[in-house]
C-alpha cells in the first residue's frame, strides 16, 4: 500500500492536469457557443449527449467506478452548457408584436434570458437581422388551424437569412376585457386576423363584431387604454396578466389542438457533420423553369436521392401573375455526398433555388 502523503502528492498533481484540461475544454466550449449564438442554434442537444457519454464511458476499464465517470461527464457537460448560456444568452432577439404576443411567448421559451426588441411587422423584425441589429428573429411559419403565414413565407424566399431551428408553440385563444367587464357586457372583439379565424365558430355563436389588429397583445393593449367597455380581446392569459386584464373566457379556439410552428432566423447557415444523426430536416425554396413537366422533374430528382417530403407548398410570386414559387420541407442531412449531387441536378431544372435551413426534430 502507497504512503498517504505519495498519494495525496499524485492526486495534486492529477488535479494540476485536470484544470488545465478543464480550461481547454471551457476555451472550446466557448468556440462551440459562438458557433451556436451566430446561427441561433440550441444551446442543449440530447441525441448528441447521449451519443458522448455512450462513446467515451467505454474508456473506463473498470466496471466498478464506470458509472461515476457518467456523473463526472454528465456534470462536465452540465458546467459547459451553462458557460454556454451566459455568452448566447447575450443575444438580441426580434420578434413582431409587443411583449405578450405569442411570438414574445417563443422568444422567451428559446432564449429564456435574452433582450427582446420588438417590432411593428414581420418584415421590419427580419430586416433588425440582416441589417445586424439584432442577431436573430422569431417569426411564425404556420398554424395547424389556419395554415401558412403567408408574409413570413415570402420572406423566407425573398430574403437572405437561413432557419436553424424550429419550434412549436400551443396556441391558447381566450376573451379579456377590462377588470369588472361581463361577458353579457361584449358586442366587439379585437385580434390578429389568424386569432379571428381560429376563434371563427365562438365568434359567430356570441353575434360578436371584430375588429382586426396586428397583434393578440397590441389588441389586449387597445381594450386596456379603451374608454369602452364593450370591446375585449382576444389574446393569451399572459397578456391579460401583462395589461392587468379579467379573462372573460378560456380557450375559445375552435380546434383544440391550435398549435403556431415558429421558425428561428439567423444570418449564417447551419450545417451538421452528422450523417446519421436522426431528426435532421432541411428546407429549400424554388421556381421551375415555364415548361411542362418541370415540377414533377424537380420531385422525380429528389424522390431519386432518397429524400423524403415532409411538404411541399406553393405561394404566388408578387408582381409576376400566376407565376409561383415553392417552398419544401424534407427529411434528411443535406450536407451529404448524395445531398450535394441532389442540389447540382436541382439547379439544372429550377430557375431559382434556395437552401434557407436545416433544423432538428426531437
Amino acid at each position: 500500500m502507497k504512503d498517504i502523503k505519495d498519494v495525496r502528492i499524485e492526486i495534486n498533481k492529477i488535479d494540476k492536469d485536470m484544470a488545465e484540461l478543464f480550461e481547454k475544454r471551457m476555451d472550446l466550449a466557448k468556440e462551440i457557443a459562438l458557433y451556436k449564438k451566430e446561427r441561433s442554434l440550441a444551446i442543449y442537444d440530447e441525441i448528441r449527449e447521449n451519443e458522448i457519454i455512450n462513446k467515451n464511458k467505454e474508456y473506463i476499464k473498470d466496471d466498478e467506478i464506470k458509472e461515476y465517470y457518467v456523473n463526472f461527464i454528465r456534470d462536465t457537460m452540465n458546467i459547459s452548457k451553462s458557460y454556454q448560456e451566459k455568452i448566447v444568452n447575450g443575444i438580441k432577439v426580434a420578434y413582431s408584436g409587443v411583449a405578450g404576443a405569442f411570438a414574445y411567448v417563443a422568444c422567451k421559451k428559446l432564449f429564456p434570458n435574452a433582450e427582446y426588441i420588438s417590432c411593428s411587422s414581420f418584415a421590419s423584425a427580419y430586416k433588425k437581422v440582416e441589417d445586424g441589429i439584432c442577431d436573430t428573429c422569431i417569426l411564425p411559419l404556420e398554424n395547424s388551424f389556419a395554415g401558412d403565414v403567408g408574409d413570413v413565407m415570402d420572406l423566407v424566399f425573398n430574403g437572405s437569412l437561413y432557419i436553424n431551428r424550429m419550434y412549436e408553440l400551443e396556441i391558447s385563444h381566450n376573451l379579456i376585457a377590462k377588470k369588472g367587464v361581463k361577458l353579457e357586457n361584449i358586442k366587439t372583439v379585437i385580434s390578429h386576423p389568424q386569432a379571428l379565424e381560429q376563434c371563427k365558430d365562438y365568434i359567430e355563436a356570441h353575434h360578436f363584431n371584430t375588429i382586426v389588429c396586428a397583434n393578440t397583445a397590441l389588441a389586449a393593449k387597445e381594450v386596456q387604454e379603451s374608454n369602452d367597455n364593450s370591446i375585449a380581446a382576444i389574446a393569451s392569459i399572459d397578456t391579460a396578466d401583462l395589461y392587468d386584464l379579467d379573462v372573460l373566457e378560456e380557450s375559445i379556439n375552435t380546434s383544440k389542438t391550435n398549435t403556431t410552428r415558429f421558425g428561428v432566423f439567423s444570418r449564417v447557415l447551419a450545417k451538421s457533420n452528422q450523417l446519421n444523426k436522426m431528426g435532421e430536416h432541411f428546407i429549400l425554396v424554388f421556381t421551375v423553369k415555364n415548361e411542362a413537366g418541370a415540377l414533377a422533374k424537380t420531385l422525380n430528382i429528389i424522390g431519386s436521392h432518397g429524400f423524403n417530403m415532409r411538404n411541399l407548398r406553393s405561394r404566388p410570386m408578387k408582381g409576376l401573375m400566376w407565376n409561383y414559387y415553392f417552398f419544401l420541407e424534407l427529411e434528411g442531412n443535406i450536407n451529404t455526398e448524395d445531398g450535394n449531387d441532389m442540389l447540382k441536378e436541382l439547379q439544372g431544372v429550377c430557375d431559382k433555388l434556395k437552401l434557407v435551413g436545416t433544423y432538428f426534430l426531437k
